[in-house]
């Protein structure tokens, strides 16, 4: 892991042991200096094939927890009730349908994360199996992008590793995805389209060597040679897809564009432009706009069913109360209607709940969901418990704060981008709902919390990344070298504590039937817990 102290050496990835040498090519290769080609260097991540051993590796620990006893317990559990019947009615329908009227049903979440949810049913029927292997197959999908992500962002096998583990050993994780509820599929796009832009910033910093290795002159004025930023546009498509699961996606939306331009400016000025913003600004708000419109296209794309339909809620809203309903712009305008009386639900969400949580208590896990209570179960004991409570891993859980103390700090010492960027994704899934939560008291709940979960795992790794490696960062020689042995030992130890406060809380992740009092010790903070 890069350890930079001067803005030239932000950009410069580290040869750790476990990746081989650096990739930058030699000193004035191209007529480009050592300098520049340093700043602009990237890590081409597919050239490692150890790293999709690991990768393979902990995909594979992620997908025997995700999936072994999938259909376990039976019938619903929490918020089941809703989308699985949802999705069932959308097989048949188009749309979701209200059985006891017969007639279209009212809600107030998109389409998509029913529609992924239906998918599961098509295949296996309208069982437990049916609709949970699509949620489960989102989380292990998560747990794939954030490995391949880490090893981009942090050059290090053992980091990604890291990564891929400590988030396939989280109980919040686990829960989320052997449950049918729709907040995982939300944690999937959004990081997806995470990964996506970070790609996109290593291939707009290979366009700049590649033009510069010609002879591109950075001060000139011409156009940026090389191919159009399409891993942008996927990100834009990513985030629509977001949107079409929940909209609180769209807290993501400002921050994302604004690291998109930061990393743009970076490359423009690492390589030598003497007015890095005004330079390329209008072409970076242009592929941003186009992005966008990106997004909105395959958001709109998850309604399919509604617009396809003449059955769905509010779909002749127009028509029905005597206005005009032109054939397409008609829709369109019944669609935002629909929009704004869901917004103005959700706006007046205020009931008290049980479970409800307050988003300063969520790191800190004051108030989890129990998604599930059986005590009539045989476990061999006089009383038994079965649960399935909505826990972040403790000891992962409480190493967030910390770990994001850690980040900001090295973050300004270092002037590391990777650092911002990991916390731009945690402000973006935290800070709104403070606001919420502060301005007008809306219910929600800790599960809320699940598009932020990659990146609070992401800093714990930065920080268990520092440890590994000196303030030199490019020193080589035996101080590195032992300094990266003692922080790979304290790495490894960390995931073992990790995976064995894991283990012990794993009965009540999946709902095994446990002895009373076995239920009970683990009820670390007594009846906020209960």
């Amino acid at each position: 892991m890069t350890s930079a102290t001067a803005e030239t050496d932000l950009e410069q990835p580290s040869a750790t042991p476990d990746e081989g040498p650096d990739p930058a090519p030699p000193s004035g290769a191209g007529g480009v200096p050592t300098a520049v080609r340093r700043r602009l260097a990237t890590l081409d991540s597919a050239l490692n094939p150890y790293s999709w051993l690991v990768t393979a590796f902990v995909v594979t620990i992620a997908a025997v927890l995700r999936l072994v006893g999938l259909d376990r317990p039976k019938g619903y559990i929490f918020d089941e009730v809703y989308y699985p019947t949802d999705a069932w009615d959308m097989l048949q329908h188009g749309v979701e349908w209200d059985e006891k009227t017969n007639g279209p049903a009212y809600v107030v979440h998109p389409p998509l994360g029913k529609w992924l949810i239906a998918l599961g049913e098509k295949a296996f029927g309208n069982t437990e199996l049916g609709w949970r292997v699509p949620t489960a197959i989102a989380g292990i999908l998560m747990v794939l992008i954030i490995t391949r992500l880490a090893y981009r962002l942090f050059h290090s096998i053992v980091l990604a590793g890291t990564a891929g583990l400590l988030l396939a050993l989280d109980g919040f994780h686990l829960v989320l995805s052997r449950t049918s509820l729709l907040d995982i599929f939300l944690g999937l796009f959004i990081l997806a389209a995470f990964a996506a832009m970070v790609i996109d910033r290593d291939a707009y910093r290979r366009r700049w060597l590649r033009a510069l290795e010609n002879g591109y002159d950075p001060n000139s004025g011409r156009r940026l040679p090389g191919q159009p930023p399409w891993w942008l546009l996927v990100a834009g498509i990513m985030f629509g897809l977001a949107c079409g699961v929940k909209w609180s996606a769209l807290f993501f939306a400002p921050f994302f564009a604004i690291l998109v331009v930061v990393w743009r400016v970076g490359a423009r000025r690492s390589g030598g432009t003497r007015r890095p913003i005004s330079a390329g600004l209008l072409g970076d708000l242009g592929w941003l706009l186009l992005s966008f419109a990106l997004t909105i296209v395959f958001y709109l794309a998850t309604w399919a069913g509604w617009f396809l339909t003449d059955t769905g809620y509010f779909r002749h809203y127009r028509e029905a109360n005597g206005w005009s309903e032109p054939p397409v712009l008609g829709a369109l305008l019944n669609l935002i209607h629909y929009h704004s009386e869901a917004y103005n639900f959700h706006s007046g969400l205020t009931d008290r709940h049980v479970y409800q949580s307050w988003p300063w208590q969520w790191l800190l896990l004051g108030r989890p969901v129990a998604f599930h209570w059986n005590g009539n179960g045989t476990c061999g004991a006089p009383s038994c418990a079965a649960e399935i409570l909505l826990l972040g891993t403790p000891l992962l859980w409480w190493s967030f704060l910390p770990a994001l103390g850690a980040l900001l700090w090295f973050g300004l010492a270092r002037r590391d981008w990777r650092a911002f960027a990991i916390g731009t994704g945690v402000v973006a899934g935290l800070l709104p709902w403070f606001y919420y939560a502060i301005v007008d008291g809306r219910t929600m709940f800790a599960f809320y919390a699940l598009p932020a979960l990659p990146f609070l795992v992401l800093a714990v790794v930065y920080t268990l990344g520092a440890i590994m490696t000196p303030t030199e960062g490019t020193t080589t020689g035996s101080k590195r070298t032992d300094r990266q042995l003692v922080g790979t030992v304290v790495v490894g130890l960390y995931v073992l504590m990790v995976a064995l406060c894991f283990a012990y809380f794993y009965p009540i992740f999946v709902g095994q039937s446990i002895p009373y009092e076995s239920w009970q010790s683990r009820m670390w903070l007594g009846s906020r817990w209960i």
